[in-house]
């Protein structure tokens, strides 16, 4: 493990720029950054910067990784925060994480992260966190197709994450169907089926007035069902900035 942290520390970070216009204007007046964690990288962007950064991360990643390669990044930027907004790939009560990621390393269960960071830490669920930077009135229903499915409700200063990828579907759940493994089994034509009778279900029981596919695989959704709008994965900046905005709930 210390050897995989040597070399995340060590590899190369990657900077990409963000639109500005959007994510601005949910930015409030103290300085916030936002973590967005995945199994693959995890994605950083402070208050007023224009470009996001790229830490490799993967199946051994812990929270103590996290904390030391992102404090590294951010000195080495420049970037100076209040506070902290951290999307996690994973079930949050109450702003804490109750269980270790299916693909990510061990020990995030019950992680003191404002004690490692030193500030206020708001942790998220990563989906709950886009649905809310993609949220523009209503109610609204996010689903996000990566490695598996993200879901959540947003309602007016209600942030519902949800784990609607965990329901029976078929010989399984709707996750096995539409997440990335058998996108790669099925090939796009028979996934993007199941993709579509997903969201006609989950259209069905949360009767939704818009819903926004986010999530790296809906960029092969070139038709959207009706009442269905594509997000961007920045929108989960948007919504760490946005999260201190108000008194949201979730």
């Amino acid at each position: 493990m210390m050897y995989y942290l040597y070399a995340a520390i060590w590899k190369p970070l990657t900077r990409s720029r963000v639109s500005p216009s959007a994510i601005n204007q949910q930015q409030p007046s103290m300085n916030v950054l936002v973590i967005d964690i995945g199994g693959s990288n995890i994605k950083i962007l402070a208050t007023g910067q224009p470009e996001r950064i790229k830490i490799p991360s993967g199946e051994d990643f812990t929270p103590g990784q996290l904390v030391a390669l992102v404090q590294k990044a951010t000195a080495e930027a420049g970037w100076k925060f209040e506070v902290v907004t951290v999307g996690f790939p994973g079930v949050v009560k109450q702003g804490k994480i109750v269980s270790d990621p299916v693909n990510l390393g061990k020990g995030w269960m019950g992680f003191d992260f404002e004690q490692a960071f030193g500030c206020p830490v708001k942790v998220i669920n990563d989906a709950a966190m886009q649905a809310l930077g993609s949220y523009e009135g209503g109610k609204l229903l996010f689903l996000g197709f990566g490695t598996g499915l993200g879901t959540a409700l947003v309602y007016e200063h209600l942030i519902l994450p949800l784990e609607g990828g965990h329901l029976p579907f078929r010989n399984g759940t709707f996750e096995s169907h539409v997440g990335n493994t058998n996108l790669t089994l099925l090939g796009k034509k028979q996934w993007k089926e199941l993709v579509i009778e997903t969201i006609e279900r989950f259209q069905n029981c949360f009767q939704p007035d818009e819903i926004v596919l986010g999530g790296g695989n809906s960029k092969y959704l070139e038709e959207l069902p009706p009442n269905c709008r594509l997000g961007s994965n920045k929108n989960a900046f948007s919504g760490g900035f946005k999260l201190w905005n108000g008194k949201y709930r979730f």
